[in-house]
């Protein structure tokens, strides 16, 4: 059989098996049916346009899990979408700008970052928005928004809502807090700097115009001008006000970050007060 398998150009253990009259053992599981998985990723991405197959499978794993099923493997989740036409188009916007310098720490409430960006409604206003972050679990800890320009007065209430959002009302932090702004009137006006030190917290400031170097703020400014405002209805200022703190909420509770392992901030703070 050896002769004839260097002959003919095949190997043996083909002739082999056509002689015994068996086929060739399939390799691999049999593939699943999709029907069920496509209907559950139809149902995500329904609500959440914007998200790619990573945030996706961690959706449905977030959900299964709570359900006590058996969560899908996120390879199959990629190929089922990419089989039904479901997957995002790869980002062609050049390269993002990176932040000089690591900005995350490892553990909460050693530095907070602080940033404002706009929304520009369908009638001409202007929605301003300024935010606190802490940058180990990436919690959204306070915002406001206005109309008009964010300044000092508006910081200061941020900082409050921060602080009394992590720790209650209090006087004074019970530990040194770095604040990590850019170049902006209202954070680095002496009176905010000044109340800034009065309740404990240390104001830095990202080198003149290099805004990139407070880039966990930058990331979260993109991730809620893309998965929050651009599908959203924006008529005026009023319709923006009233559906942003649900955008904030969802932000916080729901939407899975890479560098939380695709959970989302408070899940990551729930995981790590197990003992």
């Amino acid at each position: 059989m050896k002769s004839v398998a260097d002959v003919i150009g095949v190997a043996r253990s083909n002739l082999a098996e056509r002689a015994k009259h068996r086929q060739p053992k399939s390799v691999g599981r049999p593939p699943q049916p999709d029907a069920d998985l496509i209907a559950e990723i139809k149902a995500v991405i329904a609500d959440l346009p914007t998200y790619g197959y990573r945030r996706v499978h961690a959706i449905l794993r977030r959900r299964a899990m709570a359900e006590g099923r058996q969560p899908p493997n996120h390879k199959r989740v990629y190929a089922a979408m990419r089989r039904h036409g479901l997957l995002l188009q790869r980002h062609a916007g050049g390269a993002e700008r990176r932040h000089d310098g690591r900005i995350a720490v490892a553990e909460p409430n050693l530095r907070w970052c602080s940033d404002g960006f706009e929304v520009a409604c369908d009638n001409g206003e202007r929605v301003r928005i300024a935010f606190a972050l802490d940058c180990c679990d990436r919690e959204a800890m306070s915002y406001v928004a206005t109309t008009g320009g964010i300044g000092g007065d508006e910081v200061r209430d941020l900082m409050v809502a921060a602080v009394e959002h992590r720790f209650g009302r209090l006087d004074r932090l019970p530990g040194t807090i770095e604040w990590l702004s850019d170049n902006g009137s209202g954070y680095i006006a002496h009176e905010t700097r000044s109340f800034a030190r009065s309740l404990g917290l240390e104001p830095r400031t990202t080198p003149v115009e290099s805004p990139q170097s407070n880039g966990m703020a930058e990331a979260f400014v993109r991730t809620i001008k893309r998965d929050y405002v651009r599908v959203s209805p924006r008529p005026d200022a009023e319709t923006v006000v009233r559906q942003l703190p649900g955008w904030i909420t969802h932000y916080n509770e729901v939407h899975p970050h890479r560098a939380l392992g695709y959970r989302s901030p408070r899940e990551f703070i729930k995981a790590r007060s197990v003992p």
